[in-house]
């Protein structure tokens, strides 16, 4: 859990499921993030080795996440988190009798 225990490691792992992001890309799959927890979150993900980052060398700079082999070891994880989010929404917006 000190991995990804935070409000938005979860999510930026999640959105790096289905493969390498740009910074900007990925920041836009994340509504509700500021630029300042954004460049930490990765900063931290990469840290622990659950991601990688690449450089490109252009002009602008072009930067892009991936997954790790130890990020994508989460994936079990990641999936089971989002099936029960999705099944805890419903449960929570049906009447009640």
């Amino acid at each position: 859990m000190g991995l990804i225990g935070t409000k938005w490691k979860p999510l930026v792992l999640f959105h790096l499921l289905e493969g390498g992001l740009r910074s900007g890309v990925l920041q836009k799959h994340i509504p509700g993030i500021s630029n300042k927890m954004f460049t930490q979150t990765v900063r931290e993900l990469e840290k622990d080795g659950l991601i990688s980052r690449k450089v490109y060398p252009v002009v602008p700079p072009k930067v892009e996440y991936q997954l790790s082999d130890r990020g994508q070891s989460l994936e079990p994880i990641l999936r089971a988190l989002d099936q029960w989010g999705l099944k805890d929404v419903t449960i929570i917006d049906m009447p009640q009798v």
